[in-house]
């Protein structure tokens, strides 16, 4: 077979399955429309099966944007129309896989409140959109203590530079969930200004935090390095290396040094 004859296979294997892909959401549109009635008064105990077109036509439609968006806006549709509890945790684990933009107000609508706010936060985590990482970080503040933690690694996770003020404010909160949770999330965003609020925490860390805080603080200069920010890992590095730090932190920081120097 020739290399010619071999590129048109495979254009032609590649267009058969979007052809029925898109066969699939078509025979299927009855089937989707009564699993969205289903949707409306399903709860826990329901079964599931009766969801399951659902399923399939986010399968079918992953070559086919226009299909997708819309399917997306019926399950925003839904989620912001008074589901049961069981229904809203289907629908943010569906977003959470093809939820855009779209999907956000109807998300973030759920982060105050206990019951829903770890699925709609799950879901807001994985939406490759700026208006997600402004969602979490406009929902910080507001969210109760129980969540804070959740709230504050969902923006370490985005690696949000914006959050780093805020976040840093936690380090030294008293419930010890929030303010390990703070000095972690500092250490994923790495940037100089994380470096430095972690340093500054770090001088004053109670017995119960220090150790955290110099482990985030080489995950920290980790990043730096990673991101090319070269110097300012060395400079963090050497100062893990003083003689108040544990054997195991300053042998990291050592290896560190001579990995940032190559």
């Amino acid at each position: 077979m020739t290399k010619t004859d071999t590129t048109r296979m495979t254009l032609a294997i590649g267009s058969a399955v979007v052809a029925a892909g898109q066969a699939v959401a078509q025979t299927d549109s009855a089937a989707v429309d009564g699993a969205f009635t289903t949707l409306e008064t399903y709860d826990w105990g329901a079964d599931r099966n009766l969801l399951n077109p659902i399923d399939q036509a986010i399968v079918a439609t992953q070559n086919d944007p226009a299909a997708r968006n819309a399917l997306e806006k019926r399950l925003v549709e839904a989620l912001s129309g008074g589901l049961s509890r069981s229904a809203q945790d289907y629908v943010c684990r569906r977003l959470r896989v093809i939820g855009t933009a779209q999907s956000v107000d109807a998300l973030a609508a759920l982060l105050p409140a206990e019951e829903t706010s770890h699925i709609a936060r799950f879901a807001l985590e994985r939406i490759p959109d700026e208006k997600a990482t402004e969602a979490l970080r406009a929902a910080l503040p507001k969210v109760g203590a129980k969540l804070k933690p959740g709230m504050i690694g969902a923006l370490g996770a985005r690696r949000d530079a914006k959050s780093v003020d805020a976040i840093a404010k936690y380090l030294g909160d008293s419930d010890v969930m929030t303010a390990r949770a703070a000095a972690h999330s500092l250490a994923l965003i790495g940037t100089p200004a994380a470096a430095k609020a972690l340093g500054e925490f770090a001088k004053s860390a109670p017995a119960a935090m220090a150790m955290h805080v110099a482990d985030a603080r080489l995950l920290c200069a980790e990043q730096l390095a990673a991101d090319g920010h070269k110097a300012e890992a060395v400079a963090l590095y050497k100062e893990l290396q003083a003689s108040d730090q544990p054997a195991h932190v300053k042998v990291a920081a050592m290896r560190g040094i001579l990995s940032a120097g190559r």
